[in-house]
């Protein structure tokens, strides 16, 4: 549900409340969380959309910022208002849950490919020849509501498919031909594991990439035509997306982190074998300290081999949820191998609303936190975007479009 029931608002408070009290992170990796080595640049503080993505679509060399509306060009990110996004039925909210790059003709021109909640549509966006055009929408499919989705390199052979978190379903969209006509394939898999979350990994180990949902995992055949099995392991939850899987501890076998995309929570359980060899799950909190942690990435972010992921506060994923006006923020997890904990750092935290309307459906993060505000939206883009050897951050949201600098190698401040 993309908006919770008027009666359970008294809840939702009372839970917040119990929640600022009682929730700890399990490990800052010290007394204090580190010193941050991230500086935040503005790309447009007053950017309502959601979701972004990061290539060259001018074709000058240097990695531009796709996000909504508009395309913004490096350096300086100049703005190229390029389509119009209708708000949903829902004024929250606006037409745009995913901004994934991807050239889907072959011409040569990076277009867009995202996906919507209420109009229920997959599109691709085309980027046109003339720069002077508006970028042209062709709808892909209407599925049903999502609140976003991905490209995967699924079969591990650098040929992409479209991942949407679709209500009710399990699906994915091969592109089938890109020229003369651009088709797509649906491959739609038993709906049993559909919920709000998704995500990947190699859970059993043969090589191939799996799909991982909050009610079980579809294990990828060895024959791409064959059927997926489905293997009800757990129940995540409103889960988020992504769901990672990965090896965090190193043993070999892959574990799942995932947080709480309408509630307060951030959780991993350990993959391991019983006596039997048995595949079993162990649950554990990472942070329990903020809320609406609805997107997860992962990367390496120090560059020292090992993947770290990266996520935060979805500002105002619901204006009515638990901890909706509380600080928004951007964080990174490590699993430190030697220690068994989590380290966690600090990318960036804010302000709290606390003159927000006391009435969620009067609430507008552009108003009520203050200017410069940043969370995780719905779908961040991570890329090396200065170009100097180090992953960069892209998050939007509702409270603005901004990039986190990665300050691992150390340069000067920029003047603009």
């Amino acid at each position: 549900m993309l908006l919770p029931p008027l009666q359970v608002r008294c809840f939702c408070l009372a839970l917040t409340l119990w929640a600022a009290c009682a929730a700890k992170p399990v490990i800052y990796g010290a007394d204090a969380p580190p010193a941050s080595k991230w500086r935040k640049h503005t790309v447009n503080d007053r950017s309502p959309f959601e979701a972004a993505g990061v290539a060259d679509f001018n074709g000058d060399g240097k990695l531009d910022i796709f996000s909504g509306d508009s395309w913004y060009a490096a350096p300086d990110w100049t703005r190229h208002k390029v389509r119009e996004v209708p708000r949903g039925t829902n004024p929250h909210y606006y037409e745009d849950f995913a901004d994934q790059p991807w050239d889907v003709n072959g011409d040569g021109l990076v277009d867009i490919v995202t996906c919507a909640y209420f109009s229920r549509r997959i599109s691709w966006i085309e980027h046109p020849q003339d720069a002077t055009q508006p970028w042209k929408e062709h709808t892909i499919d209407t599925p049903g509501s999502m609140e976003t989705g991905y490209l995967l390199d699924l079969y591990g052979n650098n040929t992409r498919v479209f991942l949407p978190n679709v209500g009710g379903q399990v699906c994915f969209y091969e592109l089938a031909s890109r020229q003369p006509k651009v088709e797509w394939k649906l491959r739609q898999l038993a709906p049993q594991g559909a919920g709000h979350g998704l995500g990947h990994g190699d859970l059993n180990g043969d090589g191939r990439i799996d799909l991982i949902t909050p009610k079980g995992w579809y294990e990828q055949p060895a024959e791409r035509e064959a059927d997926w099995k489905y293997h009800a392991d757990f129940d995540l939850g409103t889960a988020s997306i992504e769901i990672l899987g990965h090896d965090f501890d190193g043993d070999g076998k892959t574990d799942i982190v995932w947080g709480m995309g309408h509630a307060f929570g951030l959780h991993w359980m350990k993959q391991s074998q019983d006596a039997a060899g048995k595949r079993t799950w162990t649950k554990a909190d990472i942070d329990n300290s903020f809320s609406q942690v609805h997107t997860l990435h992962l990367g390496d972010f120090d560059g020292d081999g090992q993947l770290e992921f990266v996520t935060g506060k979805r500002i105002y994923a619901h204006a009515s949820e638990p901890g909706a006006t509380a600080e928004p923020c951007v964080y990174l997890f490590k699993y430190d191998r030697k220690t068994s904990q989590w380290v966690k750092t600090v990318v960036y935290q804010g302000e709290a609303a606390p003159n927000a309307p006391s009435d969620p459906e009067q609430r507008d993060a552009l108003q009520d936190f203050a200017r410069g505000s940043a969370g995780t939206g719905l779908q961040m883009a991570l890329k090396d975007l200065d170009q100097d050897g180090d992953l960069d951050i892209v998050a939007p949201g509702k409270s603005g479009l901004y990039w986190f600098e990665n300050l691992r190698i150390s340069k000067p401040a920029s003047t603009k």
